[in-house]
């Protein structure tokens, strides 16, 4: 058996045979082809790459339904801040961005609800009236509909508040696997109390399954982006969403319009 040529051997040999052939005969490539090649291996690349996020989103999103029961959310029964009953049914069309929190906390629910509402005019630039942003309280013994009222009036227009008694409220708080920690009833004097509870932004789709936490780590900006990135594999999928004006809009479009002529 004869041995194998070594590398250096080979490579002189391709070299002699390039060499060897007329000038008028070689090919190179030219610089817009060039150019086109990278762009398309960029292209296919950047394709790729978001596939593989997407598809990890979506098992990340199907691992959290559960097995026959979601493992976050479910049924629900409260009332809106106008006295309404809102119930989970409420939640299905859009993408629903729920917090827990109370009217008397001193600093955390202030601080995410400002972050919630710049995040939320960042996503109504972007994809308008897809998501619907819940402010429920887990202190239904001083937040009544109209203290949570006027509280919400110094955020987002759009941040829907819900209330419930006392049961209804540690139910939804079981639903959402939220720490619950208010007392059932309370004394004279004992009112001022702090509330313990959990500090993420819950986010829903619009079957109503959760897809998502977005904790307190994150800025408006990040949490606007990780919504408008579930919105965006929704609407791949060619899913419906319902992209009604949110309440807030209705109201202003409907203060804003000419009165009717009268004859």
């Amino acid at each position: 058996m004869r041995p194998l040529p070594s590398l250096h051997i080979v490579l002189r040999e391709v070299k002699s045979r390039r060499q060897a052939v007329p000038p008028h005969r070689r090919t190179y490539l030219h610089p817009r082809s060039a150019s086109l090649f990278l762009a398309v291996g960029a292209g296919m690349i950047f394709y790729f790459q978001y596939e593989k996020k997407r598809l990890e989103r979506k098992r990340i999103v199907e691992m959290s339904k559960g097995y026959g029961k979601p493992k976050v959310g479910g049924p629900f029964t409260l009332k809106d801040i106008d006295g309404n009953e809102f119930t989970e049914k409420d939640l299905l069309g859009k993408y629903s961005l729920i917090y827990f929190g109370f009217s008397h906390c001193p600093d955390i629910c202030p601080d995410e609800l400002d972050k919630m509402g710049e995040a939320l005019d960042i996503i109504q630039d972007r994809a308008p009236n897809t998501v619907r942003p819940i402010f429920i309280s887990c202190d239904p013994n001083r937040d009544t509909p109209d203290v949570l009222k006027a509280y919400l009036a110094e955020f987002h227009p759009s941040i829907i508040g819900l209330v419930g008694t006392w049961q209804q409220t540690k139910d939804v708080c079981k639903q959402y696997r939220v720490y619950f920690s208010t007392p059932p009833e309370f004394k004279p004097g004992e009112e001022d109390y702090l509330v313990d509870h959990s500090i993420y932004f819950y986010v829903m789709d619009p079957e109503g399954d959760f897809v998502e936490c977005i904790g307190r780590q994150d800025t408006p900006e990040s949490a606007a982006a990780i919504v408008l990135q579930h919105v965006r594999d929704w609407r791949r999928e060619k899913k419906p969403i319902d992209t009604t004006p949110l309440p807030y809009l209705q109201k202003k479009e409907q203060a804003q319009a000419p009165p009717a002529r009268t004859q």
